[in-house]
């Protein structure tokens, strides 16, 4: 689907209402960039400059087909690293505009575009190439896309139109600092424990491998294939160890960021402490570009560790939904007691859980230098709660693990490559406080009942248990940027539902409707006065700015309008995104262009019969098989004054031919 990028400055008279000053150029326009000036762009990043295309293209009839690269192809889609080491692969993409093809099976190939991916690549080695890129994006008033890994659930990685700098590559080196010392000696911060310096594009995995060697903790992503300095961190962050030190945010202690004018600052405590306020919670990719970061380090302690799985023995989900509300009530007396950790349940999940059971609940947790007999007098009520339910309706099991040091914890039960996502699917996420899940049992088992949803909407519900301890007391740190909301979470919940392939679009958007308005909703009746985590949140909620970065978000657009007065940097729900919109060409503009073809050729009413469209030559590529796109209520609706310029009219031919038939 195509798309432009308008700023509502120029719709609402806040700014010159010029074609260069309010919209973002896209190919086709006459404000795009010359082939001369790639050219001379690709030159000045020493051929580094990529023209993208789709992953999967080599299933597609074509110059880039290729029966063996296909196969490898689709044998690796749901594989992170692979779609992370593609210039436009996506963990969790928002569009199905190229799938893989499974040729071994005779499935046939349908239509393969870029969809909302960026249109050309920078494979960025060095900072002074990823100022080139964004100079360049600046000039032509195009659209920037910055990516890392591509581990972003809503969308900030992706961009039509858009020139993307890849910086996965820039990799200046891992520095360890037995004793952290600020670089410009500032005297505002009181660590003087370990840390690392992070310079680049790297992955948890890399800074696990040299923190895990010298025996210490680092709060990282639970999948080491993440990002470590972007999305990740400068959203929060939760980590296996964030319960016990706080937050990935909560680990920065420097950085340095270029800025949209190609500057590098550092931000810390003393320097540019907005800018530090601002990455330290306030979300990535919107008031510059960290090339670097410095971040705590922890020494290791031992682990003991827990899974518990709960599975019904009947036909009944409801006493499963009872022992789920029971758990649910226990979370903060488990978090106060050192533990953290991740589970999943369902009434009936997509696919298995555990075993080959879809219906069920199972967590795993863990807690820092406890022991064995500490940890099982902890987990006492619990399991005494669930003891009612076992071998009657509920079969629970109990398993206790215990490890030397966090690294063998880590390594043994996190630190879990996750699978790509679907883009055929909605999901929404809400922080919950100690009185949200305590106060009021028959509210919260309501609530539990809502986010289930029947066994036929196949709804996944993720719990989060990475909140409490460290998480609530760094709140008293004036330079952390997080939603405050975060300050008062024990545990986060995500709800998530999908839709096959072919599904009709009225079906999809109710699933969606569903996800932000009843299952969202029914957490948010729970939780009033908190929010949601920005990077596992529901794209479609239309109070992101409140739910994802609560009472600091006056605070963060004053930051960015500092930064980057001309919003160089804009991403979906991202700070300072209000003041642009994304407009589908395919759904409003693509109908506008039609209808000034329409009537260039025939008078109204539109649409054209199929046999009158026949002789628009252009418009035979493919727009017959989707005319059914196109009616006449809704070319009524959008009727416009009639275009009689004969090669604006055979233009707009083939532009509204190609919209229809790659929607």
């Amino acid at each position: 689907m195509r798309s432009t990028l308008w700023s509502l400055l120029a719709l609402t008279g806040l700014a010159d209402a010029n074609a260069h000053d309010s919209c973002k150029c896209t190919p086709g326009d006459s404000c795009w960039p010359s082939v001369d000036a790639w050219n001379g762009l690709n030159a000045s990043v020493s051929g580094k400059l990529i023209e993208n295309t789709p992953p999967a293209i080599s299933c597609y009839p074509g110059p880039h087909q290729n029966g063996e690269e296909c196969a490898y192809v689709f044998s690796q889609w749901y594989n992170s690293s692979f779609q992370s080491l593609e210039p436009v692969g996506y963990v969790y993409p928002t569009d199905n505009n190229c799938p893989p093809v499974d040729l071994s099976s005779g499935e046939k190939p349908g239509t393969c575009t870029l969809g909302p991916s960026p249109l050309y690549t920078i494979n960025a080695t060095e900072p002074g190439e990823l100022a080139t890129g964004m100079a360049f994006a600046k000039k032509n008033n195009i659209r920037l896309v910055v990516r890392n890994t591509g581990h972003d659930i809503l969308g900030k990685s992706e961009g039509y139109g858009a020139l993307q700098i890849w910086i996965k590559y820039i990799q200046k080196g891992i520095t360890y600092h037995e004793t952290y010392v600020p670089s410009d000696h500032c005297k505002n911060t009181n660590w003087t424990g370990s840390a690392f310096t992070v310079a680049g594009g790297y992955v948890w995995e890399d800074v696990y491998q040299e923190a895990f060697k010298r025996n210490l903790t680092i709060v990282g992503g639970g999948d080491p294939v993440v990002g470590c300095i972007g999305g990740y961190i400068q959203g929060g962050g939760h980590s296996p160890a964030s319960r016990d030190y706080g937050l990935g945010s909560d680990q920065i202690l420097e950085a340095q960021v270029m800025l949209a004018n190609g500057n590098t600052v550092t931000a810390n405590a003393c320097q540019n402490s907005d800018l530090y306020f601002a990455i330290r919670g306030g979300g990535g990719g919107t008031y510059g570009v960290a090339t670097s970061m410095t971040l705590k380090a922890y020494p290791s302690k031992p682990v003991v560790a827990q899974s518990l799985t709960v599975v019904p023995l009947g036909n009944s989900t409801d006493v499963l939904l009872e022992a789920v509300t029971d758990i649910h009530t226990e979370y903060p007396a488990i978090s106060d007691a050192g533990f953290s950790g991740y589970g999943t349940w369902s009434v009936n999940g997509p696919m298995a859980l555990f075993a080959n059971q879809t219906v069920g609940y199972i967590h795993a947790v863990a807690a820092m230098g406890k022991s064995r007999k500490q940890a099982e007098r902890a987990f006492a009520p619990l399991l005494h709660m669930l003891q009612k339910y076992n071998g009657t309706s509920l079969f629970v099991s109990v398993q206790w693990y215990q490890f030397p040091t966090y690294p063998a914890y880590y390594r043994a039960m996190s630190g879990v490559h996750q699978p790509v996502g679907s883009a055929n699917s909605a999901m929404s996420s809400r922080m919950f406080d100690k009185r949200s899940l305590t106060k009021n049992r028959t509210f919260l088992r309501k609530m539990v009942g809502t986010i289930a949803g029947a066994p036929e909407e196949y709804t996944i519900n993720s719990v989060e248990l990475v909140g409490g301890g460290k998480v609530l007391t760094d709140g008293a740190d004036r330079f952390s940027g997080l939603n405050p909301a975060w300050r008062s979470t024990y545990m986060v919940n995500i709800v998530a539902r999908g839709w096959t392939d072919g599904t009709d679009k009225s079906t999809a958007q109710a699933v969606k409707n569903d996800i932000t308005y009843k299952k969202g909703g029914g957490m948010r009746a729970l939780t009033r006065k908190l929010g949601s985590y920005m990077n596992e949140a529901d794209r479609n909620d239309p109070l992101w700015a409140e739910d994802f970065y609560g009472a600091n978000y006056k605070r963060f657009s004053l930051i960015k309008k500092k930064y980057d007065p001309d919003s160089l940097f804009y991403c979906p729900t991202c700070v300072g995104s209000e003041m642009w919109h994304q407009k589908y060409l395919l759904d409003k503009e693509g109908f506008d262009l039609w209808i000034k073809l329409c009537l260039d050729w025939k008078k109204p009413p539109c649409p054209l019969p199929k046999s009158d469209l026949l002789a628009v030559h252009e418009f035979t590529y493919g727009a017959i098989e989707n005319w059914s796109l196109v009616t006449f209520r809704t070319t009524q609706l959008l009727f416009d004054d009639k275009t009689s310029d004969a090669r604006y009219k055979s233009t707009i031919a083939y532009v509204v031919a190609h919209e229809l038939a790659h929607p």
